[in-house]
């Protein structure tokens, strides 16, 4: 497997850069969590990317469809801050045929404290379905029943599949969310640990469900990386960039991602690319052209340091 610098290149990396993505941007787009999922869609491979996201007026709610072969589709922009939206369906006209995303966030939960996520997206309580000439195409949330009866829709979901989420932490030292590794799979507690102010030899921590599962040392030295663990038998490949916490300005931020496919050599052996942001589009973009069959699931998480 090659390192992660092979993958940004030779150059430092910038994460907080302002020509970043907007994962990544300006501080009030760090309160954002992008999944995306891949199914099947008008008898094509589509992308369906949900985008949770909070700002200081409330939550927001984006599904964007993609088709593998001729890119962006549709877009639904919910925002859910007004209770009158918090609930309600969307028809949308796709090549003669209707598209229906119905949602129900009246009761949604969401998630923050301390060392956790930014709290965008629901915890529980909630629902979001695609629905295409009566089959629910895709359906996530734990409120399935409710989302079958309120569409009148049948299951379809033997090529829907999980493959992708972007998410921001936040804390001092440590860095916890919950990650989910294959579809469908057991939900485990993930936490990152990691003190770069006190000491002058600093060491990562990678805690699955209150074990240690990776221990980096000399992180001074190995600020950038990556090496394989094993969660629930399933390898994942873990690759890190925590330059901007030991090198860069306050504002930096490391970036993880685990990666469950080896799909991921494929992208490295690639044209290298200069920072984070881009890797992390360059492999979104070869999702959306559906350029490796075998995606695996990637999670990538960008951690912000607390002042």
């Amino acid at each position: 497997m090659r390192d992660f610098p092979s993958c940004f290149g030779e150059n430092g990396v910038q994460v907080a850069d302002a020509s970043c993505s907007s994962v990544v941007g300006s501080k009030s787009s760090h309160n954002c969590v992008s999944c995306v999922y891949k199914c099947k869609l008008l008898d094509k491979s589509c992308l369906v990317t949900i985008v949770w996201s909070k700002n200081l007026m409330g939550h927001c709610l984006s599904v964007e469809i993609y088709d593998s072969s001729h890119g962006f589709i549709c877009k639904v922009d919910v925002k859910f801050s007004l209770f009158s939206k918090r609930k309600g369906l969307k028809n949308l006209q796709v090549n003669s045929s209707k598209i229906e995303v119905f949602w129900d966030l009246s009761l949604a939960k969401f998630g923050s404290g301390p060392g956790s996520g930014s709290g965008a997206e629901p915890m529980e309580g909630y629902y979001i379905a695609l629905v295409c000439k009566k089959e629910m195409v895709l359906v996530i949330g734990d409120l399935r029943k409710e989302a079958f009866k309120k569409a009148g829709a049948i299951a379809s979901f033997s090529n829907t599949m999980f493959i992708s989420k972007r998410e921001n932490v936040f804390g001092k030292r440590v860095f916890v969310t919950k990650a989910q590794f294959c579809d469908n799979g057991k939900i485990h507690d993930l936490k990152i640990e990691c003190d770069t102010s006190c000491s002058d030899d600093p060491c990562l921590l990678v805690h699955i469900d209150a074990k240690v599962v990776m221990k980096v040392k000399h992180l001074r030295w190995k600020f950038r990386g990556n090496c394989s663990i094993l969660v629930g038998g399933i390898q994942v490949e873990v690759f890190w960039d925590v330059h901007n916490w030991l090198f860069g300005s306050s504002l930096g931020n490391a970036v993880f991602m685990f990666q469950t496919s080896s799909s991921m050599e494929k992208l490295c052996a690639g044209p290298s690319v200069d920072d984070s942001s881009a890797f992390s589009w360059k492999f979104s973009e070869s999702l959306k052209e559906s350029k490796y069959s075998d995606v695996g699931f990637s999670l990538f998480l960008y951690c912000w340091k607390n002042e």
